[in-house]
C-alpha cells in the first residue's frame, strides 16, 4: 500500500511530551518488557487514551499490563489529573506542570516512563503474550506511519480548522477539501479491502477508527450539515468504523458520554447544523461490541 503524505498540509503541532522513556527488548534498555511491571494511565473520552484502549485490548494485556482508567473530564487545572500527580512528582523534582493523562508507568520503581502515546502503543506491541497479533508487523511500519500523518493532518486537523469559531468561508472551505480528499483516499484503499494494510489489523485502523469516532462524535457538531453529509458519503469508509466497532477491543471501550462531556468542557467554537446530523449510532454499536464480548 502506497499513502503520500499531505505535503499542503501543515505538521500537527503539539506539546511536547514530558517524559519520553522506550520499553526496550532486554535488560540493557533499563526498561525492559517483563509482564506486572508496567501500568497504563488513561482516560477513553480522550482520543490518545481510546488510541491506548483499543490497542491494549487487542494485544491481550489486560493481566501483563493493567489499565487505570480515569474520569473524562480532568479534575484539575490545565486538563491535569490529581490521581497522577504523585507519579509526576516521583518522576520530575519540583514539577509545577499538569499531571497529564496518558502515562505509562513503572510499577517497580513508581515512576513514570512516559507520556507520548504514539512511543507507548509501539512498546506495548513489545510486551510477551499468547497469539501473534502484532500492531506494527515488520514491513508495514511506513505504511503505519502514513496513515498516522494522514489521520494526524488530513482529519483531525482539517477538521478543527474546517470547523472553527472565527474563520473566515474562504479558511473553512479549505480545510474542509482537504479533509474531504484525504477521506476519499482512505475509502479507494478500503473499497473492497477489510483493513487498511496487509489485510490485517494493525495500529493504522487503530488510528483511523478512533479518528473517524472523533470526526462524527465531535468535530461535526461545528460543521454545517452540507459538510457532514459529504463526509458521510464515504460509504466503504463508514462501513469499515461501524464494523470495527463491533470488535470488543474496540466499540468496547467507546464512553460516548465522557467523549460528549470532555469536549463540551473544553470546546470553544459555535454548534452548527451539522450536529444534528449523525453518521454512525455509535451506541448501538458499543452495545453489540459489549454483548458480543460475553459471548
Amino acid at each position: 500500500m502506497s499513502i503520500t503524505p499531505l505535503a499542503a498540509v501543515p505538521s500537527v503541532h503539539r506539546a511536547a511530551p514530558v517524559f519520553r522513556g522506550r520499553i526496550g527488548r532486554d535488560a540493557r534498555s533499563g526498561h525492559y518488557a517483563v509482564p506486572h511491571r508496567y501500568r497504563l494511565h488513561l482516560s477513553t473520552a480522550c482520543p490518545d487514551g481510546l488510541r491506548l484502549a483499543v490497542g491494549h485490548g487487542l494485544l491481550g494485556l489486560d493481566a501483563g499490563c493493567p489499565v487505570t482508567f480515569l474520569p473524562a473530564v480532568p479534575d484539575c487545572p490545565g486538563g491535569g489529573h490529581s490521581a497522577l500527580r504523585p507519579l509526576y512528582e516521583a518522576s520530575a523534582h519540583h514539577y509545577t506542570g499538569p499531571a497529564l493523562a496518558p502515562v505509562l508507568s513503572d510499577d517497580w520503581s513508581g515512576r513514570i516512563v512516559s507520556t507520548h502515546a504514539p512511543d507507548i502503543l509501539r512498546d506495548l506491541d513489545r510486551f510477551p503474550r499468547e497469539g501473534r497479533v502484532s500492531l506494527y508487523p515488520c514491513g508495514l511500519e511506513s505504511v503505519i506511519e502514513a496513515v498516522e500523518r494522514m489521520c494526524a493532518e488530513g482529519i483531525e486537523e482539517a477538521a478543527q480548522r474546517a470547523g472553527r469559531a472565527g474563520a473566515g468561508p474562504a479558511e473553512r472551505a479549505a480545510a474542509l477539501d482537504v479533509l474531504l480528499d484525504t477521506l476519499g483516499r482512505l475509502e479507494n484503499r478500503l473499497a473492497g479491502e477489510q483493513y487498511l494494510a496487509d489485510d490485517r489489523l494493525t495500529a493504522a485502523d487503530v488510528e483511523l477508527w478512533v479518528a473517524l469516532v472523533q470526526l462524527d462524535t465531535v468535530h461535526r457538531h461545528h460543521l454545517d450539515a452540507s459538510a457532514v453529509h459529504r463526509i458521510a458519503g464515504h460509504r466503504a469508509l463508514w462501513a469499515y468504523a461501524r464494523r470495527l466497532a463491533t470488535h470488543p477491543a474496540f466499540g468496547r471501550r467507546l464512553d460516548l458520554d465522557g467523549i460528549s462531556r470532555r469536549h463540551h468542557g473544553r470546546c470553544q467554537g459555535l454548534e452548527a447544523a451539522g450536529a444534528a446530523v449523525q453518521i454512525l449510532d455509535w451506541a448501538g454499536l458499543a452495545a453489540d461490541a459489549g454483548e458480543a464480548s460475553r459471548r
